[in-house]
């Protein structure tokens, strides 16, 4: 394609863009815009990322204390290399319920402040925030428009710049100069603010026309249908410059409001990053984040029209400018010297910051950062108690469910807590006493308890689940506030990807980099934790987790060779419990061979029972827990065909482990097999049958769990190495 053919393709699909998205519009165009849908158009800011966190959607996920809702803005990565945030479904819905307050209420009445521990993801569930709103600014849905001025040039209007003419050179009526092309415009002036256009309308009309058209605010604060008119939309006024050029005009046009409309023009804006627009992001610093400076400070530099260069126009200027309708972000705001944001006593709770000549009206989410020990800090000062009631605290602490972040590391147990068993009376005590980092690991992500406890034990120990997660809530040293941050675990994660020694990120080289982290105590506070019970002995946990692999990596090759059949299992246990559920009902069956009707198969199920049952439980407890297991399951899934191996997992490993352990040495003479045929010299000393199945087993290592033949000879070297030679 020509050069000059390729750049008139994007010039008209830019300019087809700039016309739908309505870019450009005059007064008279947004009002009938506004008519169309009036409370898209009156939202304020909390009302504006509230609806940016519903537009992406949620889902229901599961959670130690149930299931809970997760916003799906926290999940998207466009143009992002690491943009998710992982797990936090506590911290989203903590903001949104935030946000649905300052709704009701009618105003942002308060600064969200985030605390937790260094490398927590606060900053990154802003950007979230911040990037959803950016994405959702460009739909048609999230459209935010704001005011410019426009004086014509005096080719266009006779007499003065932009006052005085009232008709076209060819003698027309100019009924608005929103849409005139640049070389007939002498003047742009835009607000540095983006005062909302609604703000051109005077306050008594503007309100009446806003309940008409949204619904009258009751005492509640809301309308009829739970809509909310906000303080900002209903009583906000033009900035000072924009107010001194509306007074100007009008006093020029001898009060006639249809003719200074003439001078407005509404534009479509759109949330940045980038170019600080609706959305803000202040390091800490000691200044304050809002100026003024004077627009026509020296008249013979400027083109304004002549009655404007007759006053001095002030424009504000700094950050809170620039997030005005958007939001406000404070990284690590409490680093800053007191003095430097105790104008947001103020700001949090009017939404106004006073300047050396006007008062700022703003209409921006303020959310802040501070990690515990500042927080800590700040609370011992006296000034504290001024700030308690403008302030809403928001914890984010470490995650504390492995696979949430199971990409980045598996040494996250480091996070947990010994359980206060002071806390539980009863039976509960006990358990939660004898509870290991490895069994509250598992616990905490997929409800499953360890399998040394009997049913009723596990029973007990599930139903108490949510308090344990939330049981050191209150405490200032909680659950999630002390371990390895993220930011740690992924050096140790680069590091262990340039390991020489792998081809591949393998998880051996990971937990050579963790051994090495445990071992700079004075480097890492969180590694100077007093050891309780086996909670925070950082080596021991690393050496657990090796071992961990060690199983699952052993599991997954013996699964692969395929020397008994998923199958299998399930028939075998679909018999047992065929017998058990008539033990359990007092029921005969019917003998398949026989067809005589026959008890229950004590020995069949006594066999099973020394496979898969823990040693410390009861038989008949023992299988009427499978089969309340099975009837529960059943209740929640009444259409569904029962899935034995979901409904009881431990149970099938147990079997699975018992098979294998009979067919030891037939296993390791297969990883042999598997190791020579990954050895281009010993290849050939295979026969068909043994290299066809070498083959068989690659395939499924690389199918079925993603292994390739560097990372599949590396697993069985290392399970041949631990567990075989």
């Amino acid at each position: 394609m020509e050069a000059k053919r390729f750049l008139q393709v994007v010039g008209e699909s830019v300019s087809t863009d700039f016309i739908r998205n309505r870019n450009i519009l005059s007064f008279e165009e947004y009002m009938s815009l506004f008519l169309q849908d009036p409370r898209r158009q009156a939202r304020n800011s909390a009302q504006y990322v509230r609806d940016v966190m519903e537009h992406f959607g949620t889902e229901e996920v599961r959670h130690p204390s149930g299931k809970m809702r997760r916003f799906k803005l926290f999940d998207l990565t466009e143009h992002e290399r690491d943009g998710r945030v992982a797990g936090q479904e506590e911290v989203q819905n903590a903001i949104y319920r935030l946000l649905g307050n300052f709704v009701r209420a009618g105003s942002v009445n308060k600064l969200i402040l985030l605390h937790g521990p260094n490398g927590s993801a606060k900053s990154t569930i802003v950007n979230a925030l911040k990037r959803a709103m950016e994405m959702y600014s460009r739909e048609p849905q999230g459209a935010l428009y704001r005011i410019n001025w426009i004086f014509p040039t005096e080719k266009l209007v006779r007499g003065s710049i932009g006052f005085g003419g009232e008709r076209a050179p060819d003698g027309g009526d100019v009924a608005t100069y929103a849409h005139l092309e640049p070389e007939s415009i002498e003047q742009r002036i835009v607000c540095s603010l983006r005062d909302h256009p609604l703000f051109l309308l005077p306050q008594a009309e503007r309100r009446k026309l806003l309940e008409q058209a949204c619904g009258k605010r009751r005492e509640d604060g809301e309308g009829s249908d739970g809509f909310v008119l906000s303080d900002y939309i209903l009583d906000g006024e033009l900035c000072p410059k924009c107010r001194r050029i509306y007074a100007s005009l009008l006093a020029t046009y001898g009060g006639d409001y249809l003719k200074v409309m003439r001078h407005a023009q509404v534009q479509r804006f759109y949330v940045s990053r980038r170019y600080q627009t609706a959305t803000v992001s202040v390091e800490p610093q000691i200044s304050v984040d809002a100026a003024v400076q004077q627009v026509n400070a020296d008249p013979r530099q400027l083109t304004l029209p002549a009655p404007l260069q007759n006053m001095i126009l002030f424009d504000a200027v700094g950050p809170l400018v620039n997030a005005n309708r958007g939001l406000m972000e404070y990284s690590d705001l409490l680093k800053r010297p007191l003095e430097a944001f105790k104008y947001l006593l103020g700001a949090s709770e009017t939404g106004e910051v006073p300047l050396e000549l006007f008062v700022l009206q703003l209409d921006e989410v303020l959310i802040a950062s501070s990690n515990e020990k500042h927080l800590g800090a700040f609370k011992e000062l006296p000034d504290f108690a001024s700030f308690k009631g403008r302030i809403e605290l928001v914890r984010v602490p470490y995650l504390r469910r492995y696979r949430v972040e199971q990409q980045i590391y598996d040494a996250q147990i480091t996070r947990l807590k010994k359980p206060i068993p002071e806390r539980y009376k009863g039976e509960i005590r006990e358990i939660v006493d004898g509870l290991r980092p490895l069994e509250k690991m598992y616990l905490y992500e997929e409800g499953k308890a360890p399998d040394r406890l009997g049913t009723s034990q596990v029973k007990e120990l599930r139903r108490h689940l949510g308090a344990i997660y939330a049981e050191s809530d209150s405490y200032p040293n909680y659950e999630g506030r002390a371990g390895a941050s993220a930011r740690e675990i992924k050096t140790a994660l680069f590091n262990a990807a340039q390991n020489p020694n792998f081809k591949c990120l393998n998880p051996l080289a990971v937990f050579e980099e963790l051994e090495s982290l445990c071992r700079d105590k004075s480097v890492y506070e969180f590694l100077q934790q007093e050891v309780v019970d086996g909670y925070h002995a950082h080596e021991d946990f690393v050496r657990t987790v090796r071992g961990e692999y060690l199983e699952r990596v052993d599991a997954e090759v013996r699964d692969s060779m395929g020397l008994i059949s998923e199958r299998q299992y399930e028939e075998l246990f679909q018999r047992y419990i065929q017998h058990v559920s008539h033990w359990v009902k007092g029921e005969r069956l019917r003998n398949r061979v026989t067809g005589e009707l026959e008890k229950a198969d004590e020995t069949l199920m006594s066999e099973m029972e020394g496979i898969v049952m823990p040693k410390s439980e009861d038989s008949g407890e023992f299988r009427r827990g499978l089969i309340a297991s099975v009837g529960a399951h059943r209740l929640d899934n009444p259409d569904g065909q029962i899935e034995y191996p979901r409904i009881f997992p431990d149970v099938f490993r147990r079997l699975r482990d018992h098979f294998y352990e009979e067919r030891k040495r037939i296993l390791k003479r297969n990883r042999e097999n598997v190791l020579r045929f990954l050895s281009p010299d010993e290849r050939a000393t295979l026969s068909a049958k043994e290299r066809t199945q070498v083959e068989d087993t690659l395939k499924t290592m690389a199918s079925r769990y993603g292994y390739c033949e560097h990372c599949a000879k590396d697993a069985i070297l290392f399970v041949m190495r631990e567990r075989y030679s």
